[in-house]
């Protein structure tokens, strides 16, 4: 049974995939850049960092997940056992990132809930 085409168009999948992931961390770099730079023109509360890097970290996230994608589909075409090491590797780095940085989220949004909810409360 031939399969070659299948292996290319793996490889194409696992490429637009990748490229989708590099756009959206590209956009979220450029956009917490921009936030950033008019945050620190201005004297600002650490609450508005805190909701650039939450955006930010988002981004990151979405980026990550996609390539962990990416890494699960090109795990069906590798041909060595060193292959799938380094895409195991790989795929355990993003999981480790994609786990802290989704738990730095949420203790930051935990953190700032007192803040918000007080801030929604006054007149």
């Amino acid at each position: 049974m031939n399969t070659s085409w299948m292996i290319e168009a793996t490889h194409v999948v696992v490429g637009v995939i990748n490229a989708i992931a590099v756009l959206m961390i590209l956009i979220g770099t450029v956009g917490a850049l921009i936030s950033m730079l008019r945050v620190m023109r201005t004297e600002s509360a650490g609450h508005q960092r805190r909701l650039i890097f939450i955006t930010y970290a988002r981004w990151l996230v979405a980026g990550l997940t996609f390539q962990l994608a990416a890494d699960i589909i090109e795990s069906t075409i590798v041909d060595s056992w060193d292959a799938v090491g380094r895409l195991a590797a790989i795929a355990a780095i993003r999981t480790f990132l994609n786990y802290f940085l989704e738990r730095d989220i949420v203790e930051v949004r935990e953190r700032d809930a007192p803040r918000a909810e007080a801030a929604s409360t006054r007149p």
